[in-house]
């Protein structure tokens, strides 16, 4: 199998290359989603719906006989990050770009469903999800509010993500939690505005929003279980004052809470509000927390991880099977929490890191991404 979409190499690279240079940001992948649709249909997939949770796109490919529904998720959308990657075929696009290899994963699913619509050999049916707004979040849940688990039901689902500093050929995951659930606040305190040099005739946020900054950091540290995993940052802070001599009237800081259970969750919530509210209390300020629950924890099926790490065993032999949970977020997770599945790590090489100006996608791992991805529905169909 991996010879055969080996084959399939040089095309796949033109797709990512063309993705690549027309990046689109989330739930705007109009462009991406007309072009992933025109290419399933022209391999003779056997339903190809467009639009779904907005530019979400699904088809389907039938095995030989009766089987299991195996879905296979990539997501499309890009970042709004500015392009420093310094390759020929750079975004066209000022201050977007395929900056997490969103644009490799698509390239890797529709080589998957070349090969898969021309081989069928397996049984049951293959669904395959190209997925709109990953990284701003809710395009999973986009799509399953739109009934796609409901009108291309699947019994086990998969999805990887390449993986900066792991080979090119290497695969790692584990069961149980691999990535954290992501959680972001955002707290506002009030006071009253005025002269920097009467700061007595004022009620300072700055100063209250000092207190909190540095009491945040004991809600982690004095609270979870240090057997627990939690980070809490906070990432922006920001005053509608206007110089140096002026006491603001409001200040916001925003950031995000990562973990991996529920109970910890609540925990940490609660804690954050109760901090931000107490401490703008006792200096005479007001203080309110909007706390949004973005994608929950990625946890891997047991049983599903083991299909996952054998398929890519028959691939290559440097696979990681208990790699370390990470505290980055993944809204794959929103599948996951209703159909067994399993997510996998695939190697992208020495390089920059995701989400940073100059990564570089390596186009030498998308059959290996391919490959696997044909192959689970392949040994579990």
């Amino acid at each position: 199998m991996l010879a055969a979409i080996e084959a399939l190499l040089p095309e796949a690279v033109a797709w990512r290359r063309d993705f690549h240079a027309h990046p689109e940001l989330s739930f705007a992948e109009h462009r991406t989603a007309a072009r992933v649709a025109e290419l399933l249909r022209g391999f003779g997939c056997d339903v190809v719906e467009a639009g779904i949770g907005g530019t979400g796109v699904v088809a389907v490919i039938n095995g030989v006989g009766p089987g299991r529904r195996i879905g296979l998720r990539a997501d499309m959308d890009a970042l709004p990050i500015a392009e420093a990657s310094g390759v020929a075929f750079a975004s066209t696009v000022p201050g977007v770009m395929h900056a997490c290899g969103h644009d490799g994963h698509t390239a890797m699913l529709l080589a998957a469903a070349k090969y898969l619509a021309n081989s069928r050999a397996f049984a049951g049916q293959a669904v395959l999800i190209f997925q709109p707004g990953e990284e701003a979040g809710g395009g999973a849940r986009a799509m399953i509010a739109d009934g796609v688990l409901a009108r291309y039901p699947v019994d086990e689902i998969y999805a990887l993500h390449n993986m900066p500093g792991l080979a090119v050929g290497a695969y790692a995951t584990r069961p149980g939690p691999i990535m954290a659930a992501a959680d972001m606040f955002r707290i506002e305190i009030t006071g009253r505005g005025g002269h920097a040099a009467q700061p007595h005739l004022a009620l300072d946020p700055v100063m209250i929003a000092g207190h909190v900054l540095v009491a945040l950091q004991t809600v982690v540290s004095r609270n979870v279980d240090p057997l627990k995993a939690a980070v809490l940052s906070v990432s922006t802070v920001v005053s509608d004052g206007s110089g140096a001599c002026v006491v603001p009237g409001r200040v916001v800081l925003t950031g995000t809470v990562r973990s991996f259970e529920g109970t910890v969750q609540d925990l940490v919530e609660d804690r954050l509000r109760a901090v931000v509210t107490g401490i703008a209390a006792a200096h005479g300020g007001v203080a309110t927390v909007e706390y949004l629950r973005d994608a929950p924890a990625t946890v891997n099926d047991a049983g599903c991880a083991v299909y996952a790490l054998d398929v890519a065993r028959g691939i290559s032999g440097a696979v990681e099977p208990e790699v370390a949970p990470m505290m980055v977020a993944e809204d794959f997770s929103e599948f996951l929490t209703l159909v067994p599945g399993a997510f996998m790590f695939v190697g992208n090489g020495d390089g920059a890191l995701l989400h940073h100006p100059a990564y570089a996608f390596n186009d030498a791992g998308l059959p290996y991404g391919a490959a696997w991805l044909a192959g689970m529905v392949e040994a579990r169909g």
